[in-house]
Formats: structure tokens, sequence, C-alpha cells
């Protein structure tokens, strides 16, 4: 199956392992892992071929491998072998000692050149670790060709016959189907995939994503990955009421909340998933539903009205109808203008805005541009000869490697201003921890003549030059920062400053303070 589909039926069969110390292994599909188990995974998490290479690369180089020619098997398996398991040492869930499960994704699909390398591992880490303490989910598709409406096994078999092939057999099936498995369907999986009835499970479509746990507690998946895991006499019934909860919740929302997405990618929604699933999560505290209008920033330029003027009616049409709009990260020149416009009439109208990295530097820009009067005010990413760089590339930055040179990972954020209204939606603190991807950053030199002008700049990083946090005064909900808060919105913890946006577009974010 898919990468995302594959990681989407892995990550509903982890939620019943919650019950045990756990940890997760994963390809890029890390943070939906992180959402759904509630868990900090780190880079060492997310294994690619890309990593495996250079570390084998690395240890050829300093001559661990006393000059024998590197090969694909054993170097490059056993560098596969070696980092699940020495990173399945580390918990990953806040608790002490060896995890007692590994949850591992091998995306992509059975036969890809890709995978081969990967697969071979797990065939060797298998048998290296015995049966008992290794379970093989297969996630495969069932479809339905036709106006008869059968169900096919036909596309399963022969995945299923692929993986034996390869030195993996399954445990389980994980069939992905828009209608439930009839028992027939069930009953020619088994024949022909040699793997029992009662494990074959069917993840059919659902109302929303919050009944798949439920779904898969009601075939008692949980008790057969148990089973097959000898773990049956350490782990107790998993506890959904919390998901219950959420699923019947979302299924009886009404009431929505439009909001305007502004970006580069909106031809390939999932590159802003975080995002969406951060809106998500703050919708649903406020018992209301997403309603995401995508818009094309090129589309809001002043350029697009002459060239395709129905796309541009259209994207300001949907604009000025949005209760909030937001601006997410990206990278590159293009739509620029059409973001700073965003901005700029969000911060005219009162209209809630947040906007996220590249968000927040549109709004020093566009603040710039309206406020100062800097006409050319803007970023050396996108007029690397403007006379006004009010957001320039970090000095510590380089110029010349792409690869690992950008500000990653958790950084601490101090609050200037405990009065600010960051500081209040985290809880009055005047320091909070998120994480950053960034190569850009606001110019500290005007950085003075910014704040005396109105924009105020809230939070700084720990050597008090590098802007973190932006408010504008006199705003319901003016908001940008340099980190990506989505990224530790869980779906019972909404990120602090998603649910201020959602309540501010509802009038509600004052009392909310209050409270």
């Amino acid at each position: 199956m898919e990468r995302s589909l594959y990681s989407m039926m892995v990550e509903r069969f982890s939620c019943f392992l919650y019950t045990l110390h756990y940890y997760c292994f994963v390809d890029l599909d890390l943070g939906n892992y992180e959402r759904f188990l509630d868990v900090t995974l780190t880079k060492d998490n997310n294994i690619t071929t890309g990593k495996i290479y250079q570390s084998v690369l690395d240890k050829e180089r300093k001559g661990d491998y006393l000059g024998k020619t590197v090969q694909v098997v054993p170097h490059i398996t056993d560098a596969i072998k070696g980092w699940i398991e020495s990173v399945s040492l580390i918990p990953v869930d806040g608790k002490e000692g060896q995890a007692d499960v590994c949850v591992i994704e091998l995306g992509g699909t059975v036969g890809d050149i890709e995978s081969m390398p990967f697969i071979e591992a797990l065939r060797q880490l298998s048998f290296s670790v015995g049966q008992e303490n290794f379970c093989l989910i297969h996630v495969s598709l069932i479809p339905v060709l036709g106006v008869v409406g059968e169900q096919k096994t036909k596309p399963t078999q022969h995945s299923v016959r692929e993986l034996r092939a390869l030195g993996l057999t399954p445990h389980f099936l994980a069939c992905r189907s828009a209608q439930p498995l009839l028992e027939a369907t069930k009953a020619k999986l088994s024949q022909f995939c040699h793997v029992a009835a009662a494990n074959i499970l069917n993840i059919h479509d659902v109302p929303n994503i919050w009944h798949v746990p439920l779904l898969l507690r009601n075939q008692n998946a949980h008790h057969s990955i148990l089973k097959q895991l000898n773990l049956t006499s350490v782990a107790t019934e998993p506890d959904l009421d919390s998901w219950t909860k959420m699923a019947e919740t979302f299924d009886n929302l009404t009431n929505h909340v439009k909001i305007a997405m502004v970006g580069k990618y909106i031809g390939l929604t999932d590159s802003y998933l975080s995002v969406v699933k951060a809106l998500l999560h703050a919708c649903i505290a406020c018992s209301l539903k997403p309603h995401i209008e995508w818009i094309a920033a090129s589309d809001l330029d002043e350029e697009s009205e002459k060239s395709t003027p129905e796309a541009h009616a259209a994207a300001w049409k949907i604009l000025k109808s949005a209760e909030c709009i937001l601006v997410p990260g990206g990278f590159g020149d293009r739509g620029v203008n059409g973001m700073v416009l965003a901005a700029k009439y969000a911060r005219d109208n009162k209209i809630p805005y947040l906007g996220i990295c590249l968000g927040m530097q549109i709004a020093v820009i566009e603040f710039a541009r309206s406020v100062l009067g800097l006409e050319r005010a803007n970023s050396t990413e996108f007029d690397a000869q403007t006379p006004d760089p009010v957001v320039i590339f970090m000095p510590e930055g380089s110029r010349t490697h792409m690869g690992s040179t950008m500000r990653l990972g958790s950084r601490r954020t101090h609050l200037q201003n405990r009065d600010s209204l960051t500081s209040k939606l985290y809880g009055d603190v005047c320091y909070l921890d998120e994480r950053h991807r960034h190569r850009y950053e606001v110019n500290p030199e005007v950085a003075q003549v910014l704040e005396e002008a109105g924009l105020r700049l809230v939070g700084k990083d720990d050597t008090g030059k590098r802007v973190e946090v932006i408010e504008f005064q006199d705003h319901p909900f003016y908001v940008g920062v340099q980190f990506h808060p989505e990224f530790k919105s869980r779906p019972t913890r909404p990120s602090p400053l998603f649910l201020g946006f959602i309540l501010a577009a509802r009038k509600l974010l004052q009392a909310h303070l209050r409270n």
C-alpha cells in the first residue's frame, strides 16, 4: 500500500498498546505517531535510506570495515538492524527503562526496489529476536470493481505472496476497504494468504478518524496482537473512553468555523498536514468543525488580477468571507506578495491572524511596508538587493550546503511580556519550548524600530536578539511565531496558539482568558 495509508493503519494498531511501555520507529510520518500516541519522538526515530547509506559510508571512511568491500548485505542491512536495536532502547513516553514494544513502519509497496534492503533487514531481525517477539501486520487494499460490487482479494493475495517470497510471513492482515468485509471475503483471504481468519482485521470507512481505534477494539485486535507478542499477562484492557467521547463529539458537531489558509502548496494539502490536524484539535475543543478554505497565495497578488481575473476574484471573495486567516510556513518567493496582502487585510480589518514561521516574517514585512512606509521592505530570501531587509539569513547558517543547516528542533523562547496574549494562552508562563525549522529570521537591527511603531516583539531566544513571537496591539488576535506550534498539538491537548486563534474567530477568546 502507499506509505500514507500504511502509516495510518499502523498508528491505529499502536493505539491499543498504549497501556504498555511502547516505542515507535518510523519514517517521515513521524507526526502521525506523535499525535495519536502522545509521545515525543526525536530525529533518530526517523530512518531514511540516505541516513543509512551516510552512516555506512562514514564507517567505511574511518576504516571500520578494514578495507572490505561495502555491500548491501551485510553492511547496509546490519546498519538498519543496528539503528533499530540501539534507538529502540531509548524510551519516548516519559517512562524509565527499556520499552516493551517497538513499532516499526516499513513504508512503500511490497516489491519496491527502494525498500528491499529494509525488508531483508526485518527478515533477519525476525529471525534473531524470535517469532514470539515479532509481529508483522501487512496492510492492503480490498477494492471493489465493476457494477457487481464484488470485493476483490487478488491484490492482497499477490502482495502476500511477494512478501513471503522475500522471507516475511504476515501474522495479521489489515484490510482497508470502503465497506465492511464480507465473511466470504475473509474466508478467501484466510485460505489463500495463510492467515487465520481471526487475524484478518477490517478497517473500513468510518464517519471520522476517531472511530478507527474503536473499530479495531471491537474486532479484538489488541488481544490478538498481545497474544502474538506474549504480552497478555502484563497488558491491561485499553481505556478508550476518551476516544469514544471524541468520536461521538465530532459526529454531533453542527457549527463550523471558516478558516482561510493562504499558502504556496495548496495543490498538495498534505504539505500542511500538521497545521490541519492542529486546527482540527483546536476546533473540537471549541465544539466546532473546521471548514478550511484553501487559497493560493499567488491568486491574491495584484498581477493575477490581470492574468487570471476569475481566480483573483474568487480568492479575495474567500478571504473576505473567512472568520480567521492563517499563513503557514514555506520556502521561496512564489506567492509572497499575496501573503503580504492577506496579512494586511487581517490587520486592517481586525480579522484573527496566525502566522507560522514564514507567516510571521510576512507579517513583519507587511508592517514595515504599511506602517513604517518602507515600500521595498522585504526578506533577503525573496529580494537579495532590498534596501530595507527586515528579514535576513541567519548569521550561523551555511549558504553552500542545504542539508542539516536549518535551525531545527526544540528551542526555548523567553516571553518578554508576561501580559502578552501568548503568555496568557500558554498559562501565564515566562518561557516556552517549541520546535523550529527555518533559515531566516527577523533582522535584529530593525527590532527596536518595529517595536516603537507598535509591533510587540514579545518572545525572543536565549540570546535576547532573535525574535520568536510578535503581536500587534489593538487587535483581537494578530500573532506571528517563528516556531511551529502545530508539531506539539495533540487530539486531547490542542496547541494553545491554535486554540486561541479559533476562539478569537468566534469572539470567545477574552472569556476563555478570564476563566
